[in-house]
């Protein structure tokens, strides 16, 4: 898989913030076929970091009315990735 199409965005809450501060990890939406393996290449790749683990999770999406209507949400993967100690990615220092 090429590493751009591996990493669709990064995520920026107030929960994944602190654990940044706390871990030196960050976290992205990967491509739902993509294994850890794929993850810690792209990363290591495109932001040129040294990587220490890597963690996924398949997130649901969540069921949503509009009126009488029911409809879904679209599943999503997670991946939080550890860095290396010394090493920071300047997408997230700059936000």
């Amino acid at each position: 898989m090429n590493p751009y199409d591996v990493l669709i965005r990064p995520l920026l809450t107030e929960k994944i913030t602190a654990i940044r501060e706390i871990k030196n990890s960050v976290a992205f939406a990967v491509d739902s076929r993509a294994t850890r393996i794929d993850v810690k290449r792209a990363v290591e790749k495109v932001f040129s970091v040294k990587v220490a683990s890597v963690n996924v999770m398949n997130v649901r999406g969540k069921k949503k009315r509009q009126g009488r209507y029911l409809g879904k949400r679209s599943d999503w993967r997670k991946a939080f990735v550890t860095l290396k100690n010394g090493e920071k990615i300047e997408l997230y220092e700059t936000a």
